[in-house]
């Protein structure tokens, strides 16, 4: 049980469960930003009104999805949250990436490439810190491994490219798309991101693994370093 829950007396159970009517019958459209954390809260919060904690969080946050991609800890730290209702919030991210995550791995990469923006920018758009990812690709282009390579600060986070190659080799993979996140929101390649990925293909070509792209995510979007022609 969270500490928020205690032995309020709640009042507002008439109107959530015209929430869930409304969600049930019309669909999540019909409900508010405030309204989708006010009841997932009370999933996790049944005794207490959420709809103040919803409203106080999305606005810590700046936003919905800034909300749910936050980092757990952070969330917990929250007045009138904690490890239950923090859990109901971080579910909600795991299932989005799920979905989003299945038809990456289900056909080959390059063929579903606005999916893999989607799950990309779903995942890391928001984050504080950057966050350095390696896809791993076979010789058909499907995704062997998704893994998060590095976390760093927040404007800089580590690609050793010897690291990177060695992983590659120890998957059989054959060819790779490195991915971080600006949290500073723009998502235009720094002169050092050029530069690091252009060691790693040189590196790569050696062993006979292709680099397909760098993407970088951002809140104003993402930036492909091959669209960019910069590689």
């Amino acid at each position: 049980m969270d500490a928020a829950q205690g032995n309020d007396t709640h009042h507002g159970a008439g109107h959530r469960a015209r929430l869930r009517t409304r969600l049930l019958e019309q669909g999540g459209d019909s409900l508010h930003d405030h309204e989708l954390i006010e009841y997932l809260l009370a999933l996790a919060i049944p005794r207490k009104d959420t709809k103040p904690l919803a409203k106080q969080l999305i606005a810590q946050y700046g936003g919905f999805s800034a909300l749910l991609t936050a980092d757990a800890e952070s969330i917990a730290r929250q007045p009138g949250m904690g490890d239950t209702s923090t859990a109901a919030l971080k579910i909600v991210q795991a299932a989005a990436l799920r979905l989003l995550n299945e038809p990456v791995r289900a056909q080959p990469v390059l063929a579903s490439w606005q999916s893999l923006l989607d799950y990309l920018r779903a995942d890391m758009a928001h984050l504080t810190i950057e966050r350095v990812r390696t896809l791993y690709l076979n010789s058909k282009n499907m995704l062997i491994r998704d893994e998060v390579t590095s976390e760093g600060s927040v404007d800089q986070a580590a690609i050793y490219t010897r690291e990177v190659i060695r992983r590659a080799m120890d998957l059989g993979a054959t060819a790779l798309i490195l991915v971080h996140n600006h949290p500073s929101g723009d998502s235009a390649p720094s002169r050092q991101d050029i530069a690091q990925t252009r060691d790693i293909i040189n590196a790569a070509k050696g062993f006979g693994i292709s680099v397909h792209d760098h993407i970088i995510i951002g809140k104003d979007g993402f930036s492909s370093m091959r669209s960019a022609g910069l590689i």
